[in-house]
């Protein structure tokens, strides 16, 4: 899945990125799933919603708030969002870097220039874009691999840990390791973590997000070589 969104006040620009956009998706997963016409309303939106877009198009000139003034906003509060800055003039091109930007189009945007840049995100986003959905009493959560920390039992529910929160849910934790794959790693009866999220691996214990787990016995030696398994390749 890429969820994309388009920034930029002109009306006929955006019309002519997402109809480019269109000609170059590989699935059905990916689409522009939002469209600004203001720098100040794309901010408002993505601080409200935290990973809800994938990778954002943003011109440079626009009133009120220009693109790279959203820019610098936006990462304020979002380091994960890959941004695509849309310009007519090759001066502010050095500036996106700044903010993290991963590359720029030149208008008018040419569309072998714009699949060149969809396959670099395509790319850069293939362990990142996989989630993880679940549903309790209080609705359906979707979490991207890459945030979860790890999920831990707790009698017939299992809780999901984030950097910023705990979900819990109904389910069985040996089902969802087999379901989540190499990603994430069984270091306890009651313990599965992200293996990229691992600080440091101890006698007895891993350090994940800062937080000490503890490594049984009979899985010592398996969670290891997992863990550096998964380490090596990069996940």
């Amino acid at each position: 899945m890429l969820r994309i969104a388009i920034c930029d006040d002109s009306e006929d620009d955006r019309e002519i990125l997402r109809s480019l956009l269109e000609k170059c998706y590989i699935s059905a997963d990916e689409d522009v799933v939002y469209e600004f016409s203001q720098g100040t309303n794309a901010v408002s939106f993505l601080k409200k919603h935290p990973g809800e877009i994938d990778l954002l198009f943003l011109d440079i000139e626009m009133p009120k708030l220009s693109g790279m003034e959203a820019a610098e906003a936006i990462r304020a509060f979002d380091t994960s969002i890959q941004l695509i800055f849309v310009t007519g003039y090759p001066d502010y091109v050095f500036d996106g870097y700044r903010v993290g930007a991963l590359d720029y189009l030149m208008k008018p945007v040419k569309e072998d220039r714009l699949k060149e840049v969809l396959e670099r995100i395509r790319t850069l986003l293939g362990y990142k874009n996989r989630y993880y959905c679940l549903k309790n009493t209080e609705g359906s959560y979707r979490f991207f691999y890459s945030d979860i920390s790890y999920f831990y039992s707790d009698k017939r529910k299992i809780i999901l840990v984030s950097k910023e929160k705990e979900i819990d849910f109904y389910g069985k934790l040996d089902a969802l390791e087999a379901e989540l794959g190499d990603s994430f790693v069984r270091i306890h009866q009651r313990y599965l973590i992200n293996a990229s999220h691992v600080e440091r691996i101890g006698h007895s214990s891993v350090v994940v997000d800062g937080r000490k787990l503890p490594v049984s016995r009979s899985l010592k030696e398996s969670a290891v070589s997992k863990l550096a398994a998964a380490m090596m390749k990069g996940l």
